[in-house]
């Protein structure tokens, strides 16, 4: 772990300040790309809270998870023992720890194979379940450790992998969700890749010239804190992206051009019935002989006081001065003749057919 921490250190000074400037880049097309799409920002639809549910729920549980009073117990840490001091007095301290002052069938196991120090160093590489019940596992070949440990590295990753395939299924919670879903498994793939391929390479034999308890690296619990920790985080982090995208925040997606077709279709059909509603009122105000004449008298009340309105000196004064100073008249005339030639364009002259012969 060590050596994995100062390498990741020397990858963040080298390649930060080239990835950065990158990232900044890459999130500022993002979210002009966004803009581009021109979506408005909707509300969060029910199957997409569906799916956040889920995903919130399941990284609160792996966080809770990740801390210490749910991991395995830590004999050295318990018994505040160095790693090379005797198996006797360890497990005497321990007795001494367990109810009763009697040893649990599992500390019996792990009594009889911490037989040397390299079983001691493989104890904190992989925890006191894979040391204690791998049946074929011996300290002079911690491969085998590796091999029977791996369902147990793999089984939160494939987890998670499963909420999240489920959480972004299109038959569960909707394309809002789905979209995401193939981003979800590459990085649950290179997270588990990771965590695989950091516990394979650890340098195991670096706690043997510890000679202080406190400064022993306790591998296996740390490497376990931090896999809940992403995974919890992973999930978080698909649960934030469905939300920013099906709100149309980020990452909106363009809408499908059948879509748009569909709907300007219908928004076309709405105003035709509406239009329709109101000629048939039109029509039906025109035959009844009292709604006619109602109107008539409107028109005719209305006419005579626009008259007497523009006839008064301030309005003839303000209009004067607008046509002098502020209005084009020519602009509008030609406005309205364009207007007028698109909504009732020229009848176009009728050719007479040609017979032959």
């Amino acid at each position: 772990m060590t050596y994995t921490k100062y390498s990741i250190k020397a990858l963040l000074f080298l390649l930060g300040p080239i990835l950065l400037p990158k990232a900044i880049g890459y999130y500022r097309a993002l979210r002009a790309s966004s803009k581009a799409v021109n979506q408005p920002i909707q509300p969060l639809p029910s199957s997409a809270l569906r799916a956040i549910s889920i995903l919130c729920s399941v990284a609160l549980v792996l966080f809770v998870l990740a801390l210490p009073p749910f991991a395995p117990e830590n004999l050295f840490s318990l018994t505040s023992s160095r790693l090379q001091t005797p198996t006797d007095v360890l497990f005497a301290r321990l007795t001494s720890l367990r109810p009763g002052n009697a040893l649990t069938q599992s500390d019996d196991v792990l009594r009889a194979k911490f037989v040397n120090l390299e079983s001691r160093l493989l104890y904190l590489q992989f925890g006191p379940d894979v040391v204690a019940s791998c049946p074929f596992c011996f300290s002079d070949e911690p491969m085998a450790y590796l091999y029977y440990a791996l369902p147990s590295l793999l089984a939160p990753h494939l987890v998670s992998l499963v909420v999240l395939s489920l959480a972004t299924s299109a038959t569960i919670t909707g394309n809002e969700a789905a979209r995401w879903r193939p981003n979800a498994a590459i990085v649950s793939a290179v997270i588990a890749s990771i965590d695989i391929g950091n516990t394979s390479i650890y340098n195991y034999g670096a706690n043997a010239r510890v000679a202080r308890p406190s400064d022993l690296e306790m591998f296996f619990w740390t490497s376990r804190a931090l896999r809940y920790g992403v995974l919890g985080v992973l999930n978080m982090g698909i649960a934030a992206l469905i939300y920013v995208s099906s709100t149309n925040r980020l990452f909106a997606a363009p809408v499908a051009p059948a879509s748009r077709v569909e709907a300007v279709t219908r928004r076309l059909l709405a105003i035709k019935s509406r239009m329709s509603a109101v000629g048939i009122i039109k029509n039906t105000s025109l035959r009844d002989e009292d709604l006619r004449t109602r109107t008539a008298a409107y028109w005719t009340h209305e006419g005579r006081l626009m008259r007497e309105v523009m006839e008064e000196r301030e309005v003839v004064e303000g209009v004067n001065d607008a046509l002098a100073n502020r209005i084009n008249i020519q602009d509008i005339s030609r406005d309205a003749e364009h207007y007028a030639l698109n909504m009732l364009p020229e009848p176009r002259p009728v050719v007479p057919e040609s017979t032959v012969g």
